[in-house]
């Protein structure tokens, strides 16, 4: 496939998923089991355009490096078993490890209690020049939070007042915008599993011994809040998705198209920010020029 075909794709389907402006978003209305211009499953063509998308992405992280302006950070969230640690396998399995960090938050810990919300996040942000990877993140403030709201007792918060929520939700918008500002480009991903699928996943988990390690009673339980989360992200999406931070809601029932947006949503961006190769100074060229001199005139045996 070649490159501006491939680019085209993942523009369009990276738009196709985009949430940029929250107002009138409902997650009702979007269907986990889609996979859009891919229909009837086609998962021949499905991998041919992942496996040229992986090598695209991995031309343009180099540059990315290489041209050392930008930072780019891709936020995982999504329910237990949407297949956010797969697609962090797969798609990103063609970057060079030196330029990508991958983060997963869990519960915080006694020193992050100490801080605030944003803080360790903050912390594990990319530096100029490379991708990060955060799975889960201060997102879970306004999501499991916020379905256990007595587990805010342990943040020890000076003031919780009946706005909290959307003040999180101001704050979140405010450190989004500062670190766009700085040169950060964010693009946040829910993983959008359906409650039938979850549960197919879970099963699977149960009856393959390779994937028992996987399998936790408490995913279960939680499934009995399930309304309350899908309503907490609604929530979240609608009050945090930004043209700046813009939000990508991707069916995730089928794991292998839910691969395919991701990968196409990081081209995306990488192909946005018109990366480029340093230009090289007089000095450099000129230094160059006498290398290459000095390896042309060397005796091809180093013991003469």
């Amino acid at each position: 496939m070649d490159r501006e075909n491939l680019i085209r794709i993942a523009r369009r389907l990276a738009a196709r998923h985009c949430v940029a402006n929250g107002k009138a978003f409902s997650l009702e209305s979007l269907n986990p089991a889609d996979t859009g211009e891919f229909r009837g499953e086609d998962k021949r063509q499905a991998r041919e355009v992942l496996k040229a998308g992986i090598e695209l992405m991995a031309e343009l992280q180099e540059r990315l490096y290489a041209d050392g302006r930008w930072a780019v950070l891709v936020i995982f969230q999504g329910m237990d078993a949407s297949g956010k640690d797969g697609a962090i396998k797969h798609v990103m399995s063609g970057v060079n490890p030196q330029g990508c960090q991958v983060h997963s938050f869990k519960a915080p810990s006694a020193e992050e209690l100490d801080h605030d919300f944003l803080w360790r996040c903050h912390l594990r942000c990319p530096a100029r020049g490379r991708i990060g990877i955060f799975n889960r993140s201060y997102y879970e403030e306004t999501l499991v939070v916020r379905v256990h709201p007595e587990w805010l007792q342990r943040q020890r918060i000076a003031r919780v007042g009946k706005n909290l929520w959307q003040e999180r939700f101001e704050d979140i918008r405010g450190f989004e915008r500062h670190l766009y500002r700085n040169g950060t480009v964010l693009r946040k991903l829910f993983l959008h599993v359906s409650f039938a699928e979850q549960r197919r996943r879970f099963l699977e988990r149960i009856e393959n011994p390779d994937k028992n390690w996987k399998f936790s009673i408490d995913d279960v339980r939680e499934r009995a809040h399930w309304k309350a989360y899908m309503a907490a992200y609604e929530e979240t999406i609608r009050n945090t998705a930004t043209s700046y931070a813009p939000w990508f809601v991707i069916p995730a029932d089928h794991k292998w198209y839910a691969r395919i947006v991701v990968a196409s949503i990081v081209i995306e961006a990488l192909v946005s920010l018109d990366l480029r190769y340093p230009e090289l100074l007089p000095e450099k060229r000129r230094a160059l020029k006498e290398a290459k001199r000095l390896l042309m005139d060397e005796n091809a045996d180093p013991e003469n």
